[in-house]
């Protein structure tokens, strides 16, 4: 594939965020939500499509390879297919020995739930792009990035608005109120976090998807 880069009068040089996603080796949403995020810088041409430096681009390589990482050349992204279909929940923490002691506690719970712990922005839009969990468990402090806009950017994606989100977090209620507060529907557990209600929570989601699908079954059923 021929490489379109465009080069602005700064001297930079930019590419496509499909192109972008291919040298990153991840779909073209994960890099849209990126983009979003703010992971990723990019220029907006005058027809609106987006441009992106390919600065930013080696830049994020060197963050999720290591310092001596190069821009690998342009490849085809090898398509993602889902293990199973079992709720999945998805638990991004920056702290390594909190989300140890979330995998450790959370896998001994012996659910029906394929558990995905991710300790980055990077790796948990990577994730999302894949295929949208059921439930995102999040920090509202996190490493580099903030919390509040990383939910405000899956809120306005059409595709992704209605994510089931829990925020863990340390903050106390009118610090998060300061900052603009937090969609209504999203709810919060305040650390030190309390894995019983925790547990009860995921409990909670699993009975209510089985009853939907229970009732997506009748009405199918009904309608046959």
């Amino acid at each position: 594939m021929k490489r379109k880069q465009t080069t602005v009068p700064s001297g930079e040089v930019y590419c496509t965020t499909r192109e972008a996603a291919e040298m990153l080796n991840v779909s073209l949403r994960t890099v849209q939500l990126w983009v979003e995020a703010g992971v990723l810088k990019a220029w907006k041409t005058d027809g609106g499509h987006r441009r992106v430096p390919l600065s930013s681009v080696q830049a994020l390589v060197k963050e999720r390879l290591g310092e001596d990482a190069v821009v690998p050349e342009v490849q085809p992204v090898a398509e993602i297919v889902p293990q199973d279909n079992r709720f999945t929940v998805l638990v991004l923490e920056d702290d390594e020995d909190m989300l140890h002691l979330y995998r450790l506690t959370m896998e001994a719970w012996g659910l029906p739930v394929r558990f995905v712990f991710v300790k980055s922005v990077f790796e948990a839009l990577v994730e999302i792009g894949r295929a949208p969990p059921d439930l995102l468990v999040t920090d509202l402090r996190i490493s580099g990035v903030d919390g509040f806009e990383i939910i405000k950017v899956l809120r306005a994606d059409n595709a992704l608005s209605s994510l089931n989100i829990v925020v863990v977090s340390g903050m106390e209620a009118h610090e998060i109120d300061a900052r603009g507060g937090l969609p209504p529907e999203i709810t919060v557990f305040h650390k030190p976090l309390s894995f019983e209600l925790m547990q009860g929570y995921i409990k909670a989601c699993l009975a209510n998807k089985a009853l939907q699908e229970k009732r997506n079954g009748y009405q199918v059923s009904r309608a046959a």
